[in-house]
């Protein structure tokens, strides 16, 4: 069976996407194949996304913020945006979601988990755990 070629956007691509992509490639396994990208990429994984993704069990500090430029492919089967809407550039996908997600960036821990666990369920439901 083909893995499912997923693509997690945001526009910095270092808290929400970085979040979703750790949580896809625990939960989705070897049934899918897990990318994520910025519109506008700082560069740098969010050290408060790294902690409260340690939190929950998920290394994701190796993980690299990164533009679409540097994603091996051109077309995924699922692009899922965090909120970015016009900000997101147009990339091919047999289908799009966008999860309108609060970005946590200079809010606080608190907000951070929260955006999480918000992340880690729709993840879970993406992939088809209950």
């Amino acid at each position: 069976m083909e893995k499912v070629r997923i693509l997690f956007v945001c526009v910095e691509n270092s808290c929400r996407s970085q979040i979703a992509e750790g949580f896809a490639k625990k939960y989705g396994g070897d049934k899918v194949e897990v990318y994520s990208a910025g519109s506008k990429p700082s560069g740098i994984v969010n050290p408060d996304a790294i902690e409260v993704m340690k939190e929950a069990g998920i290394d994701i500090s190796g993980q690299v913020s990164k533009g679409f430029e540097r994603l091996p492919y051109n077309k995924f089967d699922l692009i899922v945006t965090m909120g970015c809407q016009d900000v997101c550039p147009f990339f091919p996908a047999k289908e799009k979601i966008d999860w309108q997600i609060e970005d946590p960036k200079g809010k606080g821990m608190e907000v951070f988990r929260k955006v999480r666990d918000e992340i880690g369920e729709k993840v879970k439901w993406l992939v088809g755990i209950p």
